[in-house]
């Protein structure tokens, strides 16, 4: 079965950047002139992906008009001759039922808000994306995960090497690897600390998923922080079902952390060639000053 629907969580409130967060979406805000939100979901549709599943709370309303229409402005710039501006703001707009929209009316986990999003995914296999996981790569993650679902049939998630010590901020996987860069996951463990991880293998923000799990996440069994926990739903399913993890290459970047946002900003605008040269001029005169 095709990957046709993809999950994206984005009832968080966004409090470590607060006050930025106080009266936006924190999934709004800008890696150069993009929303995060925005990237992530142009690599689901780069992927194939048909439908797209936001989990929203409260204070989500600029994300739900950013793909909308938006008259005025488009009026504006057809007035001042901006084609180019104008094709870009058409071009969100997707098709009607591409987005829909559902709520995450307590903050009770990843686990949860995927949860809330099962009887609009329904009985087949789905994506999940966190769009704070901005990655930077030449051949988009999503996509290269469905390609490897059509194969293995199975759930997956992305996975990469971080530093030791950073252990207890991941889900890290006990996985032995099968072929170049997809590994066979034995067991996980949801942020364990240093001197008990399995690995340095740890999960992050792009999954493709089996309905079976809904089954586990609807138990709304607590895990760590008092959440319930996606990575404890995947290590229940992993005694029926293999799941797989996808070692991607390239970078990235934790956009729910300011210095990781800043960093993102940095990267993706050092990519523009109309950016580049003034960037890295400037980079290197304050580099003088450290």
């Amino acid at each position: 079965m095709k990957i046709k629907k993809a999950v994206f969580p984005v009832a968080g409130l966004g409090t470590r950047f607060i006050p930025a967060t106080k009266a936006m979406a924190k999934e709004m805000l800008p890696v150069v002139d993009k929303p995060i939100i925005q990237y992530a979901v142009e690599e689901a549709f780069a992927a194939g992906i048909e439908q797209i599943i936001f989990v929203t709370g409260r204070g989500k309303k600029a994300l739900e008009d950013h793909f909308d229409r938006s008259y005025e402005i488009e009026h504006v710039l057809k007035q001042k001759g901006k084609t180019d501006l104008l094709m870009q703001i058409q071009e969100l707009v997707p098709k009607t039922g591409t987005i829909i929209y559902t709520r995450q009316h307590e903050p009770l986990g990843l686990g949860h808000a995927i949860w809330c999003a099962r009887d609009i995914v329904g009985d087949e296999p789905f994506a999940v994306l966190l769009a704070d996981d901005l990655i930077q790569t030449d051949k988009p993650i999503l996509s290269e995960m469905v390609k490897i679902f059509d194969r293995l049939r199975a759930s997956m998630a992305a996975v990469m090497e971080i530093e030791k010590d950073q252990t207890d901020k991941y889900g890290i996987l006990d996985a032995q690897e099968l072929e170049k860069n997809i590994f066979k996951i034995n067991d996980m463990v949801e942020k364990p600390s240093p001197d008990k991880a399995p690995s340095n293998l740890a999960i992050v923000g792009r999954y493709i998923l089996t309905p079976k799990i809904f089954e586990y996440l609807g138990k709304k069994e607590k895990g760590a922080g008092g959440e319930i926990q996606l990575t404890d739903a995947m290590k229940t399913l992993l005694k029926e079902q293999p799941i797989y993890g996808y070692k991607f290459n390239g970078q990235r970047f934790d956009c729910g952390d300011k210095v990781g946002f800043q960093m993102a900003n940095l990267a993706f605008a050092l990519e523009r060639p109309d950016m580049r040269d003034r960037l890295i001029k400037f980079i290197k005169k304050i580099q003088k000053d450290f």
